[in-house]
């Protein structure tokens, strides 16, 4: 079935920065990002697609069209695309809120309408966390691409309407068991990513929220690799809570240290 859909926000969205964010990451075969659109492949328990997004011309919202192999498929489809859009997004108090700062205020007045894009899959978003650990934004992508070209599901382009959507992520079932020595990396963080596979095939549960953050991020520091800073960065863009922040992160960290300069 093909389905399209709005999905209503509270303006301002800007638009352009979190399409910029997606392209930066794009996996061939998986994502296509133009500058009006974004387009990638679904896929689930209960099947496979694709998803095309973009703004809604005139009107505060996103016109998404969905195929799916199965309608069954579009109730979750849909929260993920709520989630990686950042919809829900009450920007109007987020706005309110921060711009109490003297810092904040300027910025959020330049830029109104940021929003923190989400991941589409907590276990895609947690292995891509993962890739990028310690490197570029460039090299996670391209670490990415490999492992989605060596593992990821081959989807037949007839099924998700574009022949540049062939490629599904692959699922914690693959990723548990395959030899991952192809990716060229570090024999520890090849160990993380199995033992993150593992552990969301042994829990379902894995990447539902906790009783609170600091549950949340104890749940994925347990886990062998992964540290304060992906735990954070995981329960922020995949499990959405809101006072999640990864304080070590180096670019955060080098735009305060830029700010604090007279």
């Amino acid at each position: 079935p093909v389905v399209t859909l709005f999905i209503p926000y509270r303006p301002p969205f800007d638009w352009v920065s979190l399409n910029a964010h997606l392209e930066a990451r794009a996996l061939t075969g998986l994502e296509h990002v133009e500058p009006g659109r974004y387009l990638r492949t679904v896929s689930n328990a209960l099947g496979r697609g694709a998803v095309e997004v973009a703004p809604a011309k005139g009107l505060d919202g996103l016109r998404a069209t969905l195929r799916v192999s199965d309608v069954r498929m579009l109730p979750t489809v849909i929260a993920q695309l709520r989630r990686v859009f950042d919809v829900d997004a009450d920007v109007e108090a987020i706005h309110a809120h921060l711009s109490r700062d003297a810092l904040l205020a300027p910025l959020i007045a330049a830029r109104p309408g940021l929003r923190v894009p989400g991941g589409w899959d907590g276990f895609e978003l947690a292995i891509r966390a993962i890739l990028g650990q310690q490197v570029t934004v460039a090299a996670a992508r391209g670490l990415g691409q490999r492992l989605v070209t060596l593992h990821g599901e081959p989807l037949d382009p007839a099924l998700t309407g574009d022949a540049r959507l062939h490629r599904a992520f692959p699922r914690p079932q693959v990723l548990a068991t395959a030899d991952l020595s192809g990716l060229g990396m570090p024999a520890s963080r090849l160990r993380t990513l199995a033992s993150l596979a593992a552990a969301a095939v042994a829990d379902p549960t894995l990447f539902q929220p906790g009783p609170s953050l600091a549950d949340t991020v104890a749940r994925f520091t347990r886990l062998p690799g992964i540290g304060e800073w992906t735990a954070q960065y995981i329960a922020l863009r995949a499990l959405r809570e809101t006072d999640a922040f990864p304080a070590s992160d180096v670019a955060l960290l080098r735009a305060a240290t830029e700010a604090d300069s007279p």
